[in-house]
């Protein structure tokens, strides 16, 4: 019991600090963001590739670390040529091509000199991880600069028109604050889902959801995350998010409801299989980075695309 409690205060103690800072970093956007996306990205990497060496692989740990930063680098928008509502989707795809061209010709290319026991497993756990953890979380990056330099025109007009605002001096730090909003929105909706699935599954809890991957989750615990997300994302698109429109607000929720809880659900498939309980012990209480964005990670590539390719299109 002693040790339930200590436990409970080291998740307790953790979450006071890290939460208002990823909170200010969610709003802040830029460099300091995108920074902070790289670290957990290439932590939760090491970690995965860490679960691949217990299942008998030799990653490349320094190749994949590498091709992970090239990532991250082309979904960041300083380094293109911008303009309000420009054309730097067409540079991100453009760098995103190239960049993974590159590394999976390294990757290939190192691993023919390297003779390190099997070349399926080790360039197969090294682009994997790169592509599920690198690729996905990068994605991330580009919902926080979608409202920069690449939200369009047309769609700020529209906007402009419905809500009878007036454009002006102050409109492109109005806009790039929705970013800050939106990352803080689904943060929150994974949090609150988690938290009302745990806390619904212990007191009505009947049916298992998943017993082979996680045995204590149900699917009474699932429901109760699942409306958690979408009432989330709906009080943040009330009083934050004034660009989306309710039916859209519910869409997302439904995404972080559904996928986000499939996310945690694959990360606890990949630590059964490598036989581990938690993927490090780098944060006190709660297990290690992998561990703790797990959700955010699946779902943050379907939410980019549904805000980029729907909502903002």
């Amino acid at each position: 019991m002693a040790n339930k409690f200590s436990n409970l205060a080291s998740r307790a103690a953790v979450a006071l600090v890290a939460i208002p800072f990823i909170l200010f970093a969610s709003y802040s956007g830029g460099l300091f963001f995108a920074l902070f996306v790289l670290v957990v990205a290439g932590l939760a990497l090491y970690e995965f590739y860490t679960l691949a060496t217990a299942k008998g692989a030799n990653p490349q740990i320094v190749t994949g670390i590498i091709g992970l930063v090239a990532i991250h680098l082309s979904f960041f928008p300083e380094q293109f040529p911008a303009d309000f509502g420009g054309s730097v989707m067409f540079w991100k795809i453009k760098d995103f091509a190239a960049v993974l061209f590159l590394f999976l010709t390294a990757v290939m290319l190192i691993e023919l000199f390297r003779n390190r026991g099997s070349a399926f497993m080790n360039a197969g756990f090294t682009i994997f991880g790169v592509m599920y953890i690198g690729v996905f979380l990068a994605s991330l990056i580009g919902i926080r600069e979608l409202f920069g330099s690449e939200i369009p025109m047309q769609f700020m007009q529209k906007f402009f028109e419905r809500s009878g605002t007036v454009p002006n001096i102050e409109t492109a730090a109005m806009v790039y604050s929705w970013g800050g909003w939106t990352i803080i929105s689904i943060l929150a909706s994974i949090w609150l889902c988690d938290t009302m699935a745990y806390f619904g599954g212990l007191s009505m809890g009947k049916h298992k959801l998943f017993p082979r991957v996680s045995p204590n989750k149900s699917w009474e615990g699932a429901v109760w995350g699942f409306f958690g997300a979408v009432g989330t994302m709906i009080f943040f698109q009330q009083y934050h998010l004034p660009y989306l429109q309710l039916h859209q607000a519910i869409i997302m929720g439904v995404l972080i409801g559904v996928f986000g809880q499939i996310g945690d659900l694959i990360e606890s498939l990949l630590k059964r299989d490598a036989g581990v309980k938690d993927s490090s012990g780098l944060i006190p209480g709660h297990g290690g980075f992998f561990d703790r964005f797990d959700s955010l990670i699946y779902v943050s590539p379907m939410l980019y695309l549904y805000l980029s390719l729907v909502v903002l299109s």
